[in-house]
């Protein structure tokens, strides 16, 4: 995975004192110096909670042996994470001002500790498996970064297989290097030659590992109090100067999250009583409700709650199906449309909005400004003073309030929103049907939704419904499990009886992307390729078969009939999405009247055993074709928004 810059790298280490430090370079505690960590883009770093560190320990055990995980991540310690681009979640995990090791999820395997030096060291002597033992002439060559072969082998832990993350050790059962191993022991025991470990780390043996300063995180915002000191200032300036420019009603966006609650506390410390602003998209963890009820009670603050109405989502699924990352028509029925209604309520004439958006969580946010007007609400503007934080600012911050916050942070999600959201990885999905039975509904409707479609158990057990379009990545990962793209694809060609083709849309500017977008479905899944072929009365058309999507003028069209749009105008947007729907009615609809055919001077349209067909290489895209038609005259005239 690609790395990603969103901002500046400030998370520094106090040697002394045993503890993180953001941004400077003397320890706020004992005055000494502090080192830079190195560690991976875009380090928006957080605490490892009691849960994190219980499910590292759980699975670094199931690698190496029972009371590894607890020499790795001793109770007396904190510990970072640092999560990282990955195809799901994989965090980095940081202790004693170093990357220690990270926590991989893998589709197929689920989670896995990909140990570096450190907690190899620290596992010295309480390794039980997952160890492979150099010959002492192969020492030397592995530590100038070679990987270990297979003559050079002395011993194996028995169950070891190829795939497994290992640690090899020398002769004095010492750490010396981490990595993969490439052939299993029972190969080992009989193949003299070949790959046995493909090495990722090494470094010189050393004989045990020193524990260091015992920590908490309550040193930690001492150690941190001049940094935060200054972030806080910073951030109740920005809010009065904000307040003093635009001279509107003011209000703070609540979620339930951690940075929304950091703005709220922040609007408390510059000495405003403001109304904080909820709202609740149905779809909500209970516990994130009373988390905000009870936040607006302990501090005496006026809560503006607007609900989703219950057919906002579930009213809508079996027509749009399953929102996806790339078709979040759940953000408009459930979230935009309520946020719109409320502020249009309460704040007819405009309104301010603190909200905690920060620069570190994803590519679209580190573009958006820190103060921005609303594309989708005229009159209201948002700001952010967070907007350069990164999540262990926002913690040590509420840390050092002794505020509560929600308790699915505790449970081990790392981001709180709806517990269903498509942008959850498959390691918090599956946090969330442990520890939310309200879930079963949702997972009750994607089997039905598989079955009727003829989607393999596949779709189901790596949550592809995430997707209308699988990434690469994704699709990459999937082969390597043995899953290819005709496993995946549906074997049933429509799940309606309705003859009456019609596209049903939610548009409007995504909460959760930048941008206008449209998300759509016809009522019933079309013909892919004949769709595609007429298309090109509406510009140049890109089709994939084989993953069942065309594309055209920023639209992307799928074989069961969901249609995504994205861009900035929105108009165009419109536009394009009315042409493509004229075009899939005329290809799913067309009657052979031939009636299009004396409207194309290129030659293009041919009439062929009583339906109209257009051949790419004479069309010039004019549209002129596409009326007078009946299809579209007596058929489907119009969409429902």
């Amino acid at each position: 995975m690609s790395l990603v810059m969103l901002g500046k790298l400030v998370l520094r280490w106090c040697r002394e004192c045993n503890l993180p430090v953001l941004e400077d370079e003397r320890c706020g505690r004992c005055g000494g110096a502090t080192y830079e960590v190195k560690l991976t883009p875009p380090g928006d770093v957080r605490p490892a909670f009691a849960k994190d560190l219980d499910t590292i320990r759980s699975v670094i055990d199931k690698q190496f042996g029972k009371g590894t995980g607890e020499a790795v991540l001793p109770d007396s310690e904190i510990f970072i994470l640092n999560k990282i681009p990955a195809i799901d979640r994989m965090e980095e995990v940081i202790g004693e001002g170093e990357v220690i090791g990270t926590l991989r999820y893998d589709l197929g395997r689920g989670y896995r500790f990909l140990s570096r030096m450190p907690a190899a060291r620290r596992m010295q002597g309480r390794m039980s498996r997952g160890f492979v033992r150099a010959e002492e002439g192969a020492v030397p060559f592995i530590l100038q970064g070679l990987n270990l072969m297979a003559p050079g082998v002395a011993d194996v832990h028995e169950e070891v297989v190829a795939g497994d993350e290992v640690v090899v050790i020398d002769p004095q059962s010492r750490a010396i290097c981490t990595g993969t191993a490439r052939m299993s022991a029972s190969a080992l025991a009989i193949e003299k030659k070949g790959l046995a470990v493909k090495a990722r780390w090494q470094a010189e043996p050393q004989s045990s590992h020193d524990a260091r300063t015992p920590t908490s995180w309550n040193d930690a915002i001492e150690a941190n109090k001049q940094a935060m000191s200054r972030r806080v200032d910073e951030a109740v300036t920005f809010i009065h100067r904000t307040i003093e420019k635009y001279d509107l009603p003011t209000m703070v966006s609540f979620s339930g999250g951690k940075d929304s609650l950091a703005t709220l506390l922040l609007t408390l410390d510059a000495k405003l009583d403001l109304p904080v602003f909820f709202v609740n998209t149905g779809l909500e963890f209970p516990e994130t409700v009373e988390h905000v009820r009870a936040v607006a009670i302990r501090h005496g603050l006026g809560l503006i709650e607007e609900t989703a109405p219950e057919a906002a989502f579930f009213g809508n699924l079996d027509y749009f199906g399953p929102p996806g990352r790339d078709f979040r028509w759940c953000c408009k029925t459930n979230k935009l449309g309520p946020t719109v209604s409320a502020i249009l309520k309460h704040y007819p004439e405009g309104v301010l909005s603190f909200i905690g958006q920060r620069r570190y969580e994803s590519e679209q946010r580190a573009d958006k400004p820190r103060v921005w007007k609303n594309p989708w609400t005229p009159g209201q503007i948002g700001a952010s003073p967070i907007q350069d934080w990164t999540a262990l600012h926002v913690w040590l911050y509420i840390f050092s309030k002794g505020e509560a916050y929600n308790v699915w942070y505790d449970r081990g999600l790392d981001r709180i929103g709806c517990y269903l959201c498509p942008a959850s990885d498959v390691a918090e999905t599956q946090i969330v049907l442990q520890d939310f039975p309200g879930s079963n509904h949702y997972i009750a409707y994607l089997r039905n939704y598989a079955d009727k479609r003829g989607l393999p158990e596949a779709w189901l057990r790596f949550a592809l419904h995430r997707w209308r379009r699988l990434p690469d990545s994704v699709r990459k990962e999937l082969e390597t499990l043995g899953i290819g793209p005709e496993e995946l694809r549906a074997k049933a060609t429509s799940v309606s009886d309705d003859s009456s083709l019609r596209l049903k849309m939610q548009s409007g500017a995504s909460p959760c992307v930048l941008g206008f977008s449209i998300e759509g479905a016809f009522n019933r899944a079309i013909d892919l390729s004949r769709a595609a072929e007429l298309l090109n009365q509406a510009g140049e058309v890109s089709l994939n078969e084989e993953e069942g999507w065309c594309f055209v003028n920023n639209v992307r069209l799928f074989a069961e009939g969901a249609l995504v749009a994205k861009g900035k105008d929105q108009q165009e947007i419109r536009k394009n999405v009315e042409r493509v729907r004229r075009a899939v009615v005329k290809a799913e609809e067309c009657v052979g009247c031939g009636v299009c055919i004396a409207k194309c001077d290129e030659g293009a349209l041919t009439l062929v055993q009583g339906r109209v067909h257009l051949s790419k290489d004479l069309c010039i895209h004019c549209g002129r074709c596409i009326e007078p038609c009946p299809a579209l005259a007596f058929g489907d005239s119009a969409f429902e928004m």
